[in-house]
């Protein structure tokens, strides 16, 4: 029994999202909550909402405690890329690439 949740192209660069995603794998959700609610990174703030989104699921569609669970897999996979030009100098244009990101929670109880 899991419950997922989803996050699709979130604006921030699937990099600096798995190294929040790593504090948190297999943790108990409520830890989880805690380590996002108390790090410092532009990611917490998005993977906090939807870690709440999966616990709300876990509850009210699968009828699991909410007490047992916990993060079982999460992960991120780049989205479609925004490509930005940014004018330089004598006329030349540089491209500005400004990456998204889909982000994968699930979560499962503790036996």
């Amino acid at each position: 029994m899991e419950a997922r949740a989803y996050l699709k192209y979130a604006r921030i660069s699937p990099r600096k999202v798995e190294i929040v995603l790593d504090l948190i794998r297999n943790q108990d959700a409520d830890k989880a909550m805690a380590i996002l609610k108390h790090t410092p990174k532009a990611a917490c703030e998005d993977l906090q909402k939807l870690l709440k989104s999966a616990m709300a699921n876990a509850e009210n569609n699968k009828n699991m405690d909410t007490s047992r669970l916990y993060v079982a897999e999460c992960f991120v996979c780049p989205g479609p890329i925004l490509k930005r030009i940014r004018p330089r100098a004598q006329g030349r244009a540089f491209r500005i690439d400004k990456k998204t990101s889909h982000v994968t929670l699930v979560l499962k109880e503790r036996e």
